[in-house]
């Protein structure tokens, strides 16, 4: 990519690990809009489904570039629709249109965190908020789907269950999952601290 396809350090890109950081995430714009990319190809059998990992305490620069690529894909590759989705966001909207969002924070107040997870079990279940993300945020189609926000979600909403159940609808649409934890090809370590279930069929994005 030339210079000016390059993101911008902030202020604290000053260390090797941040500068690290950085050389990654200049390579987002990149691998996601290659041909073979966008058209799953070179995946084998596999689903186009990708991960970005990065250290939890990197979350706010990770922010910054992902507010940074909207206007670099508009800038660079118009051709491309790019979907960009806060789960976070996705949720609120998806508990306030079923009437629950005030209900869930009167709860946790007055009865705490495992009452209101039990509580949400069965609203918050894949085969509910799965399509509902998908009518919510992708009804247009886009060329590429990028999650972020997993981390604010946890634990009522986990990343490995939520990638299984959009493998179905989704099928080869490339879709990438920015990851405030460890991926290692195999399992997923949100916050580099809480193991999750195997997860097999996602390709690290930028190793």
């Amino acid at each position: 990519m030339s210079q000016s396809n390059h993101y911008p350090p902030p202020s604290g890109f000053s260390h090797h690990e941040d500068d690290q950081l950085r050389a990654r995430l200049n390579q987002v714009a990149e691998k996601i809009t290659r041909p073979d990319f966008l058209a799953g190809q070179g995946l084998g059998n596999e689903l186009g489904f990708w991960i970005f990992d990065y250290a939890p305490e990197h979350e706010l620069q990770v922010r910054a570039y992902l507010n940074f690529l909207p206007s670099l894909m508009a800038r660079q590759h118009p051709d491309i629709k790019m979907a960009q989705v806060n789960l976070l966001e996705v949720l609120k909207d998806y508990l306030t249109e079923r009437g629950f969002l005030d209900k869930a924070i009167a709860m946790q107040k007055s009865k705490g965190d495992a009452a209101l997870l039990k509580a949400l079990r069965g609203p918050l279940h894949m085969d509910k908020f799965a399509p509902y993300l998908i009518r919510h945020s992708l009804s247009h189609e886009p060329d590429i789907v990028l999650l972020t926000g997993v981390g604010s979600l946890w634990p009522m909403v986990r990343a490995h269950s939520l990638l299984n159940a959009l493998h179905g609808p989704l099928g080869h649409k490339p879709l990438v999952l920015f990851y405030p934890g460890r991926y290692d090809g195999q399992t997923m370590s949100l916050f580099k601290r809480i193991e999750s279930n195997n997860y097999y069929r996602a390709f690290a994005l930028v190793p």
